[in-house]
């Protein structure tokens, strides 16, 4: 399988929309050769602007563009996308429901050695908390062009989570399933359900293999839409299963966890493990090494199964 960063597959995408619409624009705060939308302003130039570090800045002339009919792309690292800008993007583009896609790279703790100041583990509840927008954290490259084409459909705010490193691909390429509000059944087991997103549905993909092995067949689920989230499918999870374990690379508090809890609550009380950062920061290290000391593995998922799979 390839290993292509979601970021990349962004800036790919970007490119083509470009390229096939003059009215989408594209703006970053001078970090376009990372967030990848250098490779949009190399096809179109006149159509991509530098804000400069400037953030705030940037996500207001995104609102202002918006407002003149134009599809806006704003890009940052999440750090700052989402919390220098939370403002801006709160009053001036979530509010009056203009069409700006804000997608921000480097998010979570595979940011690695960049350490606790760039790991954003907050960014899905800071986005998630705001009404109108649209939250969205795809698996692997081919999953987040797919993302990218549904938020350039979608006509209101959006939130993209990308990565820095790159990811094997999970689904086949000009194949993926995906549908705003609905989670996609990657793999169907009986008793226990993981409902994964990002980089971690990778991490539970492989869960299910070793587990497998074992004589335990789980369900896997990869959640890529956030908000909306998939409540019909976690009902269902909810009635067919005896435990749903949420794992992201994110605090457990206001992600996904927080999100499948509400639902479940709510709807259809289930027994709930979820698995995170647990109200902490990050630190400096590599992607393996970090994803190993906050029990986000494959080993780690498979020891929560065995651990209550036998109860």
């Amino acid at each position: 399988m390839a290993k292509i960063a979601t970021r990349e597959a962004y800036g790919a995408t970007l490119a083509q929309l470009v390229e096939q619409d003059d009215h989408v624009l594209v703006l970053d705060a001078d970090l376009s050769g990372s967030t990848k939308t250098a490779m949009a302003k190399k096809v179109r130039p006149n159509q991509h602007f530098n804000m400069g570090i400037a953030e705030g800045n940037m996500m207001s002339v995104a609102a202002g563009m918006a407002a003149q009919g134009n599809v806006v792309f704003a890009s940052s690292f999440a750090m700052f996308a989402t919390g220098r800008a939370y403002e801006q993007i709160r009053n001036s583009i979530a509010y009056p429901q203009l069409n700006v896609k804000i997608c921000a790279s480097h998010a979570g703790i595979t940011v690695g050695e960049d350490g606790a100041s760039h790991q954003t583990i907050e960014d899905i509840a800071l986005m998630r908390g705001i009404p109108n927008m649209v939250v969205m954290v795809p698996a692997d490259a081919y999953a987040a062009s797919a993302a990218i084409q549904a938020a350039y459909a979608y006509k209101g705010p959006c939130y993209v989570r990308l990565g820095r490193s790159a990811v094997e691909t999970i689904y086949p390429q000009h194949e993926v399933p995906f549908t705003l509000g609905k989670g996609n059944v990657l793999r169907q087991g009986k008793r226990i359900a993981v409902v994964a997103c990002g980089i971690m549905v990778h991490e539970a993909l492989a869960a299910y293999d070793a587990l497998k092995q074992e004589g335990m067949e789980i369900t896997v689920v990869d959640m890529h839409t956030i908000k909306p989230i998939d409540q019909q499918l976690l009902v269902e999870l909810a009635q067919t299963h005896d435990l749903i374990i949420s794992v992201e690379e994110h605090s457990i508090i206001g992600g996904l966890g927080s999100a499948v809890a509400e639902v479940l609550s709510e709807h259809a009380p289930c027994r709930l493990i979820r698995m995170g950062i647990k109200d902490c920061f990050g630190e400096s290290g590599t992607p393996d090494a970090l994803l190993a000391k906050f029990h986000l593995r494959a080993a780690d998922i498979a020891e929560q199964v065995r651990a209550h799979w036998k109860k």
